[in-house]
């Protein structure tokens, strides 16, 4: 990312089911896309909210394979700004004051969710279970 400036907004899309249709994740200074190209909404696309909510990073990363720490960032910062609005639509509560939903709407279409995240500081250090066993010694 060109700045430090991660201060971002999710807007998700749930079918009449809950089912993911799309998501845009963009920083709100300069409407720069957070994201995308990391193939996640399409991984996703069509999923139940519920399945969306089980997904684990470390199998995330495992099904990607990112090549770099900037790639690998995007993809946590997907993931967890998606589960974070979805597990507050679903009256679940996250351990993470980051989040914060600003709206919630719904019609015959289905449901938009309106989330604004704080930056974060620094991306844990996660290692996908398949590359710390291709790395470890025999």
């Amino acid at each position: 990312m060109p700045c430090n400036d991660t201060t971002a907004e999710i807007t998700i899309h749930l079918d009449e089911n809950d089912c993911l249709i799309d998501f845009t994740f963009s920083k709100i200074t300069c409407n720069k896309e957070i994201g995308g190209s990391t193939g996640f909404l399409e991984y996703c696309r069509g999923k139940p909210a519920q399945e969306i909510l089980s997904l684990e990073i470390s199998e995330l990363l495992d099904f990607f394979s990112p090549e770099s720490d900037e790639d690998q960032f995007l993809l946590y910062m997907e993931w967890e700004a998606l589960q974070a609005a979805i597990a507050q639509l679903l009256g679940i509560s996250i351990n993470n004051k980051r989040y914060q939903i600003a709206s919630i709407s719904c019609d015959e279409s289905g449901t938009t969710i309106n989330q604004v995240m704080s930056p974060l500081k620094e991306m844990p250090k996660i290692i996908s279970c398949f590359k710390h066993e291709k790395n470890s010694p025999k």
